[in-house]
């Protein structure tokens, strides 16, 4: 399964992202896209998301069983400490 939220992004990319997925909430879409699929609407989101911000959950094989990817202005960030992954965000 993976999972994208989207916060302050422009109208076209939630109407993209409906094409592929549900929106269950707003800005929070599900689904179950393949490989290819997945890093496309992601190159899509971080090429578009200007000053919102996008966050995509996806399978991984490693301790926690996904993987994240983040992108746009004043994002979290993934750190890995030895095999977790926390979010880290910038203070101001």
């Amino acid at each position: 399964m993976t999972v994208i939220v989207l916060i302050a992004a422009p109208d076209g990319l939630r109407g993209h992202l409906t094409r592929w997925m549900v929106e269950v909430n707003a800005g929070v879409f599900v689904g179950n896209p393949n490989r290819r699929v997945r890093d496309r609407l992601w190159e899509l989101l971080a090429t578009r998301i200007g000053d919102g911000q996008a966050v995509l959950v996806e399978p991984a094989s490693n301790e926690q069983g996904w993987a994240i990817r983040t992108a746009g202005r004043d994002r979290s960030r993934p750190v890995d400490f030895d095999g977790l992954i926390l979010s880290a965000r910038n203070r101001r």
